[in-house]
């Protein structure tokens, strides 16, 4: 079996050499190579930690690192002090024998479905350079897909880990709101973020969802196709879905029927429009991030990316009478959502409605920015809104990736970790 350090010797060689691609932000060199000497000498010593022991894992430059500033892809904190401690989630991966090899861009402060960055610059997306990589864990998706990193640990407040999986074409998970502690990562949405890994298959997810959620990996028994019960939510959530996209989730849906998953129409329509009507006040994640920024919006308004700060700024005007009343009518649809999932296994429905678009036209253009960006969010917002769980897995097809999305029940995350690597394995969408 080749050493890890010789595995991290190779992505180190890649990502200098690939400097100017806007994928890292920092790099770990002498760290990542202790690390992988150290998991090289305990597999030696057969003390092996577990399934991420010398795992080169990158990191969503939003985590606190001790002894470094955590910027969370923004020039505004380039200044600011460095964390005195590492994030939970970066200590369990020391723990767990994980080899840390960099922080990865990101969108700034996490608010972007595309994943465009003034501050540090765009990364290409890992299968066209010329396209979008997903955001707002831009970075995340392409370095797991590049190869730099077999693992990234990103963050999902409207898709911001299943839009770049899609993208790229890999695995995104998204764990239930809760199940992975959000200390140290800089929010965007109190109420909305959560911590999910990247990576190439769902065994890998899996592994690294168990470590960042202080439980035990183990080996994922696919969940059965025969008799799998997947909804689909034809009506809003299959607008504007292109032709590319379209053809590959049909592809998937008859490959699933023929396997012999139960595969048939859900109506959820009545729920999505009850909750665009209840947030229409305005996005919660802008009116927490407008909390959260607060010292900073006006004295500091010239640092950010002028299409974050309008967003941000968006959330000002929401009155706290209007928030609660909004949030309270939120959790009795999360319960209408729940009671109507309960006698499926899961939607399935494009990750995206589209495949990964070009750059260029979003640099140039506010109003083509701001629309798509809401169309790439709208698939992947349903999870976030109505707190399911959920993953995107990879379609491949003859142009760019396309992500094929389940979503479940809040807190059903090991049951959604078996049925996406049913669905994984008995498709062969790897």
């Amino acid at each position: 079996m080749p050493a890890i350090r010789d595995k991290v010797e190779r992505s180190l060689a890649q990502i200098e050499a690939a400097k100017t691609s806007n994928v890292f932000t920092k790099v770990y060199t002498e760290r990542a190579r202790s690390e992988a000497d150290a998991a090289d000498t305990r597999r030696r010593d057969g003390t092996r930690l577990g399934p991420l022991d010398g795992t080169i894992v990158s990191i969503k430059d939003l985590f606190d690192v001790a002894g470094e500033t955590t910027t969370a892809g923004s020039s505004l904190l380039r200044t600011a002090a460095p964390a005195t401690q590492d994030a939970p989630v970066i200590a369990r991966l020391r723990r767990a024998g994980a080899v840390i090899i960099g922080k990865v861009n990101m969108s700034e402060f996490a608010y972007s479905g595309l994943g465009l960055n003034p501050h540090f610059g765009t990364p290409g997306n890992a299968v066209n350079r010329a396209h979008a990589p997903g955001g707002s864990s831009s970075g995340s998706g392409v370095s797991v897909a590049e190869g730099t990193s077999e693992i990234s640990i990103g963050t999902d407040t409207g898709g911001s880990v299943r839009i770049p999986a899609a993208f790229n074409g890999i695995v995104g998970f998204k764990p239930t709101v809760g199940r992975i502690p959000t200390t140290g990562a800089f929010p965007l949405s109190y109420t909305l973020d959560s911590i999910g890994p990247l990576a190439r298959t769902v065994q890998q997810c899996a592994d690294a969802d168990a470590i960042l959620s202080g439980g035990e990996p183990r080996e994922v028994a696919p969940f059965p196709l025969e008799n799998l019960r997947i909804g689909i939510p034809r009506g809003l959530m299959f607008e504007n879905v292109d032709a590319v996209v379209g053809a590959a989730f049909e592809a998937q849906v008859n490959a699933l029927a023929q396997q012999g998953a139960r595969v048939f129409d859900v109506s959820i329509n009545d729920l999505i429009l009850a909750m665009r009507q209840a947030t229409s006040p305005g996005p919660i994640a802008a009116i927490e991030a407008a909390a959260v920024h607060a010292d900073w919006l006006d004295s500091r308004a010239a640092d950010y990316d002028p299409r974050v700060l309008s967003r941000i700024q968006g959330g000002r005007s929401v009155t706290g009478a209007a928030f609660i009343r909004m949030m309270r009518t939120r959790n009795e649809l999360i319960g209408a959502m729940d009671a109507r999932l309960a006698e499926i296994d899961a939607l399935m429905l494009p990750t995206v409605p589209t495949v990964a678009p070009a750059i260029a036209p979003l640099e140039s253009d506010d109003e083509l920015f701001g629309r798509i960006n809401l169309q790439t969010l709208r698939n992947p917002m349903l999870g976030n809104l109505f707190q399911l769980t959920g993953v995107s897995l990879p379609v491949r097809t003859d142009s760019l990736p396309v992500g094929l999305m389940l979503l479940a029940r809040g807190g059903s995350d090991a049951k959604m970790l078996a049925l996406a690597k049913g669905v994984q394995d008995g498709l062969q969408l790897n």
